[in-house]
Parts: structure tokens; sequence; C-alpha cells
């Protein structure tokens, strides 16, 4: 996987924001530009939870990777995965498990870039990273199918990342990738809910000269998962599914995990 060349150096574009690197900003990580941490900034001043469900929502990722590979999965497939950050999806599941197969998917140039950190699997696994768009389903599931089996139960994982679609389309392309996947698998999904605080945090992310990052309806987020068995405590505010402290402040961002019979 060759980063070094002309088409990828056009594919960064450090004069417009990127989802991926705005969060990373949010995590308070390092790689992304001031133009990411200018809107990160922005976004965080017209709604100041917006850092708490960066963090809640990749401690909720942590807890249902956990929760999936003690249960016996092996498999992931994690949609728009975003820059490397510690406990990686392939780090929670190889510690339980080191035989797990993950397959990473973005479509940032500047994910593609890290990927080799994401690409260091346990001896006993693999994991691979697909460059493109979540909209692609079964272009992405394709190419996934090179390290996975999909004769197995696979978990996909999408997480704060379906707000770059409308709803209807995140829906239709949800259930596109779960109609290739076997009986036993997983969906782990989690997204921020309507409010006027998170609305305004949508207007602000909308000002940065980037793709609108859309906030759903709580039907639009259990709606991918229609006619999948819900894992307890159910559709919730992440920070209440399964956590490890009782005194869990709920945040705007709701999610689940799902079985498909």
């Amino acid at each position: 996987m060759s980063v070094d060349n002309d088409d990828f150096r056009r594919r960064i574009r450090s004069d417009i924001p990127h989802s991926a690197r705005v969060w990373n900003a949010w995590l308070g990580g390092k790689d992304h530009y001031p133009v990411d941490r200018e809107l990160a900034d922005v976004v965080s001043a017209a709604y100041p939870q917006m850092v708490d469900i960066a963090r809640a929502s990749r401690a909720f990722q942590i807890r249902a990777i956990h929760y999936l590979a003690s249960a016996g999965v092996r498999q992931f497939l994690d949609v728009g995965t975003g820059l490397p950050v510690a406990n990686s999806t392939h780090e929670v599941a190889q510690s339980i498990a080191p035989e797990s197969r993950i397959v990473y998917v973005d479509n940032d140039p500047i994910v593609l870039a890290h990927a080799e950190a994401l690409l260091t699997s346990a001896p006993e696994g693999r994991t691979a990273y697909v460059d493109a768009d979540l909209s692609d389903a079964d272009a992405v599931v394709d190419e996934a199918a090179k390290t996975l089996d999909l004769s197995e139960p696979v978990a996909v994982l999408l997480l704060s990342t379906l707000g770059h679609l409308v709803p209807a389309e995140g829906i239709e392309v949800v259930q596109r990738y779960l109609a290739r996947m076997p009986s036993g698998s997983y969906l782990v999904l989690c997204d921020t809910v309507t409010t006027p605080q998170t609305l305004a945090a949508q207007e602000a992310y909308a000002s940065g000269d980037n793709p609108p990052y859309l906030v759903r309806k709580p039907e639009e987020i259990t709606g991918c998962a229609k006619g999948m068995e819900l894992v307890e405590p159910g559709f919730v505010s992440i920070d209440r599914w399964r956590p490890e402290e009782d005194d869990a402040v709920p945040v705007d961002q709701w999610g689940l995990v799902a079985r498909k019979p």
C-alpha cells in the first residue's frame, strides 16, 4: 500500500477540514492541521459536550468490542475507522482473541498514511485496510472478503460515521452491509441524536467548508438495525451501554449492539 505518489499528495487538503482529523482534535490527538483544530474549536464553542461525545464514542467502541470478542466473535469490519488511537479495534479484539481478523475502512488519505499503525496484527490474526467510501458497501465487503471469512459471523462497526449520509441513505447503506453478513453477525452503531444543542453543533460544523455532518432522530439510528436482536441494555446513550461505572453521565450520542438472527 504505497502512499508516496503525486495523486496521494493531491488528495491531502490542508486548507479544508476533514472529519477524521477534526475528530482526532476532539480526542486530543496531534494528527490534524490548524484548519481542523479551528473547526473543532468552533463546534465545541457552539456545543461544549462535543469533546465528551468523542471520548464516549471511543469508550463505547472499546466496551462493545470487548463484549463481542468475549462472546466469541473473531471478525470485525470497522467502517469509518478514523485516525489510529490507543485501543484500536484490533488491539482490543486481539487482546482477548489473538486470532481475530479486522478490516478497517476509510477514505481519508491521512488515515491511509497512518494505516501501518492499524496493521500491526498479532501473529495469529490478520488486519487489513480498505481505502473506500462507506457508501460503497458492496465494494467494501468484496475487498474485506479477502481477509474475512463471510461464512462466519462478522461484527460491523459504524461509530459516529453515518452523519456523512442523509438519514434514509444511511439506513439503506447499513442494511446493504448487513445483507452480506451471515447469521450470527453483529452491528455496533452509534451517532448523535437531534436536540437543539446538537443542531447548533451541526450548523457550526457546516461552517467549515466541508461536507455536512447530520444528526439523527432516534428512529433514524434504530432503523439501521431493523429485524435484528438488540443486545441488552438496548438502544441507549452510549455512556449507559454496559458502563464500567454506575455514575456514567448520558451524552447526546446514542448507540446499540444488535445481532443478526
